[in-house]
């Protein structure tokens, strides 16, 4: 599969701090890559990094065959990769549907429209005119990945995107992923939750203390393997 995201010995530091170690991923066209890891492994920081939001200068991250180290967000954002951050972020002045249209600001060709929107998430029809911050915390998560979406993305992110939420939304949220991937865009997802990250995966990473501790597809790994790369377990201690 050709890569459409590749990252080859990627660091990241805040200051003197360095959070991510030689990270090496890849993401082909329309694959769904999944990030696990507990908080502060360096997932987000893996996002931040490939998405301009901290400099990865004169470091090796090629999307769609372009080198992107040290490329400003906002190019980036315009060459088709969109973020569903962690926490939502919609601006609580506007409307459902204008937290929408400002997702298709680029105004980059594509499937991803309102119609196309509220049908992949019709619970958002009846409140295209309320508050983008006066639903259900699920139902501004749907808005999070609509906005994401309008943009017409190759290669989507998202963010925790489960944090927060009751199982049943959970479930209901991560329907949408067959069909956002019908459309070919692929999809890389940060998430804590291992068992809804592994049904939705083709391929898995996990990150411990900012470094890739484990990959594999999930037909692949075992629990016992995921839990030693998760949290530093003996395999042999797990499996006692």
């Amino acid at each position: 599969m050709k890569p459409l995201l590749e990252t080859k010995g990627l660091t990241a530091f805040y200051g003197d701090f360095q959070a991510l170690f030689g990270i090496d991923v890849t993401v082909g066209q329309g694959e769904c890559v999944a990030l696990i890891g507990s908080n502060g492994a360096g997932k987000s920081t893996f996002l931040r990094a490939i998405t301009g939001m901290i400099s990865s200068k004169g470091q090796d991250v090629q999307f769609d065959g372009t080198q992107i180290a040290g490329m400003p967000a906002n190019h980036i954002h315009k060459m088709g990769m969109a973020m569903v951050p962690e926490g939502r972020r919609l601006f609580p002045s506007l409307s459902v549907e204008e937290n929408l249209l400002i997702g298709a600001a680029g105004k980059r060709p594509g499937p991803w429209t309102l119609d196309a929107i509220y049908e992949l998430f019709p619970d958002l029809v009846a409140k295209r005119h309320n508050p983008g911050t006066a639903l259900s915390g699920g139902q501004q998560q749907m808005v999070a990945i609509g906005r994401a979406l309008m943009s017409n993305p190759q290669l989507l992110l998202c963010d925790e995107i489960s944090l927060g939420l009751a199982p049943k939304v959970i479930k209901d949220i991560y329907k949408a992923v067959p069909k956002i991937r019908q459309g070919g865009t692929a999809i890389l997802v940060v998430e804590q939750d291992v068992g809804q990250a592994m049904a939705v995966a083709d391929r898995v990473y996990c990150f411990m203390e900012g470094r890739v501790s484990l990959t594999g597809t999930p037909d692949s790994l075992t629990r016992a393997q995921i839990a030693a790369a998760y949290f530093g377990t003996n395999e042999d201690e797990e499996a006692a």
